[in-house]
């Protein structure tokens, strides 16, 4: 998912953020369809307050389905899970494990992607170090998650100049609001609710996103 040249945009779904571990086989069966209904670089499985038994049970169960569709399986905030899960990789944020401890437990061809917020020291930083990707949010408001920074279009623009290390662009992100950030860089686009609460459903949500990048 993190090859440097890409062709156009491409989506990065993340679970949703009120992920119920009682109807997980419900979401799994809802998860395999939205991977049919259009390209998905990858899949990132961000739950908090679960157990590391609930956490790997749900990724044994996910996992599958992602890979299977093409896309690669990655675990928010727990590199050490997504090691000994065998997933894809991982991704972490500023209050997180360090990015050496995670390529410590992951090795070096496992993803792992860093946040940036709205930081150009702390993007620059990551990709120093070796980040596969690095995310860049919020862009419009969101009701997924408080966001820390609110980030501006601009660095999009400077960061797909200068640098090849791919980027994400994150937070409140819609099929209706998506292009100007594809137009200005974005090599990924990630969403949760902007796909899992689409009022016609998350398959129509990942066509809708896959025609804004084929424009």
């Amino acid at each position: 998912m993190v090859a440097t040249g890409l062709t156009r945009c491409r989506l990065y779904l993340i679970t949703p953020a009120k992920l119920n571990f009682g109807a997980i086989d419900h979401f799994a069966a809802v998860l395999q369809r939205s991977l049919g209904a259009g390209d998905v670089a990858c899949v990132q499985l961000r739950v908090k307050d679960w157990s590391d038994e609930d956490i790997l049970r749900t990724a044994e169960l996910l996992m599958p389905i992602v890979q299977t569709a093409g896309a690669a399986f990655l675990i928010n905030d727990r590199p050490d899970l997504a090691a000994k899960i065998g997933a894809d990789g991982a991704h972490i944020g500023q209050a997180d494990m360090s990015y050496e401890e995670a390529r410590a437990l992951l090795g070096a061809e496992r993803v792992i992607g860093v946040t940036a917020h709205a930081s150009r020291h702390l993007a620059m930083e990551a990709a120093e170090m070796g980040a596969d990707y690095v995310a860049f949010g919020a862009f419009f408001e969101t009701r997924t998650k408080q966001p820390i920074a609110r980030a501006d279009i601009e660095l999009l623009h400077w960061w797909s100049e200068i640098f090849e290390v791919p980027c994400v662009a994150i937070g409140g992100i819609t099929p209706a609001n998506a292009h100007p950030l594809v137009a200005a860089g974005a090599d990924f686009i990630a969403a949760s609710s902007a796909v899992w609460d689409h009022p016609e459903g998350p398959e129509a949500a990942v066509r809708q996103f896959n025609e804004v990048f084929a424009r």
